[in-house]
């Protein structure tokens, strides 16, 4: 048979790049292979919407009756486990192997656990898969507290919907601040403060130690690196995650951070391409970056698919953006501000709103608000813009769009 394209993740990256191949007219063998049993969902709302509902088949990004038409093989349960790159081949888990002319890997990534004694303990849980988030669920009826290890979006989403659940939440983040990868000072501050009204209690600074056991050796409670504990019956781990790039590191496919792929998102083998989580690719003005988002996994698979079928070889570029529901705020960014100069944030006159504008000398570098949709779609086009554009308007950026478009 002929060799076509082997994608070796189902998550919504691989997904897409199936289906965006089929879209584009490619008309040789497309296989999809994921380890998780059933059929490629969305990630997103595991934190968020699924909590609320459980309900997991809407979910579902298509029924397996689409994979049928379109002619993609699925092969779900199964772990590639390795790549002869002279052969252009990959080994599954179940002894088989599938050829291929084009490689992509979009393996994502897995939740960090840190080195703390007692995290195997019933009772402590993580958050990245479908089967995660039932028994994170499931615990949630029988629980009266939880402590989240990590004050990142996933520890942030669960913490919202906890207390809206009725738990009593605290939140240990060792570093300074919240999200601090992610969002600038200003925005940090005005979660935490958001938290806290809603009843968390949030402690900066305050990395955890340990995970105290009762004596049927559940987890009960949190030790502290400053000696103290905090009692809890459900403990989630979510201290960030790292790349999967295990499997292209022993193919000899360079790696840093992540899979290191150039603008037209290849890697160090021309027949491999990478996406999404676990792929580092060059974004112009801010160096080699690796995103951790839906939307930049969505792009990467059409911008490939694109270059698989008609051998293209533009540069892939986007402005990069992300959301994040926590209880009722809607955090949305667009650009990426870390490296900003200054970060300015605009008052808004209605409550539960917020805006920060970050620069990078005279220009737009990221835009964070909350509450504000239409600010946010503006500023997705807005990045780079001078400042003295965006000033002229009064800082409102729809103004600013429409300044720009008219001159």
């Amino acid at each position: 048979m002929t060799a076509g394209v082997v994608i070796v993740g189902a998550g919504q990256g691989g997904f897409q790049l199936a289906a965006s191949l089929r879209q584009d007219g490619f008309d040789r063998p497309v296989t999809l292979i994921g380890e998780e049993p059933g059929l490629p969902y969305q990630r997103p709302p595991l934190s968020k919407a699924y909590m609320a509902d459980g309900a997991g088949e809407r979910l579902v990004l298509k029924p397996a009756a689409f994979f049928e038409r379109a002619g993609i093989e699925r092969l779900a349960g199964l772990r590639v486990t390795a790549i002869d790159r002279a052969a252009r081949r990959v080994a599954l888990s179940d002894g088989t192997h599938r050829d291929y002319a084009q490689l992509v890997l979009a393996t994502g990534a897995r939740n960090l656990r840190p080195p703390l004694p007692g995290l195997d303990a019933p009772g402590v849980l993580g958050l990245r898969t479908l089967a995660d988030a039932a028994r994170l669920r499931a615990a949630l009826v029988h629980a009266r507290a939880a402590v989240v290890i990590g004050g990142g979006f996933i520890g942030l989403e669960f913490a919202a919907m906890a207390r809206q659940a009725g738990l009593g939440v605290t939140v240990l983040e060792a570093g300074e601040r919240l999200m601090a990868r992610a969002v600038s000072p200003v925005c940090s501050d005005w979660f935490a403060a958001l938290h806290r009204a809603m009843g968390t209690e949030v402690r900066l600074g305050c990395a955890a130690a340990g995970v105290e056991t009762d004596a049927a050796g559940r987890a009960c409670a949190v030790t502290l690196a400053d000696g103290g504990r905090v009692a809890a019956d459900l403990i989630l781990v979510a201290a960030g995650v790292r790349p999967n790039v295990e499997l292209a590191a022993e193919a000899g496919v360079a790696v840093d951070n992540g899979i290191v792929v150039d603008g037209c998102l290849r890697s160090s083998d021309p027949a491999i391409f990478a996406l999404g989580d676990c792929a580092a690719f060059p974004l112009p003005g801010t160096g080699q970056v690796r995103f951790e988002s839906v939307q930049a996994a969505v792009e990467h698979a059409r911008h490939i698919a694109r270059a698989i079928t008609t051998g293209a070889e533009t540069a892939f570029a986007m402005v990069p953006w992300f959301w994040s529901d926590q209880g009722k705020a809607r955090l949305q960014i667009a650009g990426i501000a870390a490296g900003a100069d200054a970060v300015q944030p605009v008052p808004q006159p209605a409550e539960g709103c917020f805006m920060a504008l970050a620069w990078a000398g005279d220009r737009l570098a990221a835009v964070e608000t909350v509450g504000l949709a239409a600010q946010h779609v503006a500023a997705r086009r807005l990045i780079g813009a001078p400042r003295a554009l965006i000033a002229a308007a009064g800082f409102d950026l729809r103004q600013a769009l429409l300044a720009g478009a008219e001159r």
